[in-house]
């Protein structure tokens, strides 16, 4: 498991990142959400020791990091730093050799790799030769080749059609499945949605929510209801609760517990017929806008 633990960074006199702290568990994948400048490619770079933390500290398995645990990290840039003339193929195998590979595997992992991203094109192709989309996926193919022990990707869906993001999805599931940490960062809060085991929401440099999907979806659960009836609900004003809209047999209040909303409900049946009755729950885009604004 890597670990972020009481991380501070400053540029100047802006502090970027304030006392953070955040863990990426082997074998799932982890979301890394959050605005324009709210600190998650810096506290990426510090992780993979591109920057310094003026305190605080990295730790894998309980340990400070070694230079040998970065070296075995997949990372992938937002901002694009492959050689633009040289083909993809080559540079490919060039990465993997890099990291210890002979070349036959280097190859071959790397053709397989482009073959499942869908690469739009030929390997021998250079990448300035490409689209921007197919440009990606040779990016994120750099960043596997070398089999990492974990990965760390920025923004790796951007330029990508859903049918790439589906592909993609489906090899960085398998490098999980197979107990690698991942921890990537996306403005496309759905795809997060879809694909992330566990989510951390950081601004302005600070950790606002972090956990499964689930825990944030339950600890942003309200004592709101609503309710459609087969009648008037005009009567839920006088229920003892406090009625936040209501109209015709639609209804939505808020209740002081659990059972407050049941004697509405059993109100309800016994006025006649009750086709919804359910909690209120926030989307993780509700949440996510709740943290972040």
């Amino acid at each position: 498991m890597i670990s972020v633990r009481n991380v501070h960074r400053y540029y100047g006199d802006k502090h970027v990142l304030k006392d953070v702290s955040f863990d990426v568990h082997p074998g799932m994948m982890t979301g890394f959400v959050g605005g324009n400048g709210a600190g998650k490619t810096t506290a990426m770079r510090i992780i993979l020791g591109v920057l310094a933390a003026q305190s605080g500290q990295v730790l894998v398995d309980g340990a400070p990091i070694t230079a040998d645990q970065r070296a075995a990290i997949g990372y992938m840039p937002e901002e694009r730093g492959l050689y633009p003339k040289m083909k993809v193929i080559d540079q490919l195998v060039y990465l993997a050799r890099l990291h210890g590979l002979e070349a036959a595997d280097a190859r071959s992992h790397a053709l397989d790799l482009l073959e499942r991203l869908q690469l739009k094109g030929d390997p021998t192709d250079t990448l300035e030769s490409l689209s921007l989309g197919n440009q990606q996926r040779v990016q994120i193919a750099a960043a596997l080749v070398h089999r990492p022990a974990a990965l760390i990707l920025d923004e790796p869906f951007s330029g990508l059609d859903p049918e790439s993001v589906d592909a993609t999805v489906q090899v960085l599931r398998e490098y999980a499945a197979a107990g690698a940490p991942v921890l990537f960062s996306s403005h496309q809060l759905d795809v997060v949605e879809r694909l992330c085991d566990r989510l951390i929401i950081i601004r302005e440099g600070e950790i606002r929510a972090m956990g499964t999907r689930a825990e944030l979806l339950e600890a942003a659960t309200t004592n709101e209801w609503e309710m459609e009836t087969g009648s008037d609900t005009g009567w839920v004003r006088a229920a003892g609760v406090e009625v936040l809209e209501y109209d015709g047999g639609y209804a939505r209040f808020r209740a002081a517990d659990v059972a407050a909303a049941n004697r509405v409900l059993a109100d309800a049946l016994g006025r006649g017929s009750v086709t919804v009755f359910r909690r209120v729950t926030r989307s993780l885009h509700e949440i996510y806008k709740e943290m972040t604004k």
